[in-house]
């Protein structure tokens, strides 16, 4: 699942960032982003995408 969403990340920003977090503000941001460049859009998934997958491992430590 993990590299389903990190090549999401480069192809469609959003919609990796949805199934990460689903409707939320991070979704919005990342839609503006990519609606703003398309760069901004996948630095801002995969950012965002490893700040979740970095929480997750900190909650289960």
């Amino acid at each position: 699942m993990q590299l389903v969403r990190l090549l999401l990340a480069i192809l469609l920003p959003p919609v990796a960032v949805f199934m990460t977090y689903g409707f939320s503000f991070t979704l919005i941001v990342s839609i503006g982003l990519t609606l703003l460049g398309w760069v901004p859009g996948i630095i801002h998934a995969l950012w965002a995408i490893s700040k979740h997958d970095e929480k997750i491992k900190q909650s289960t430590i």
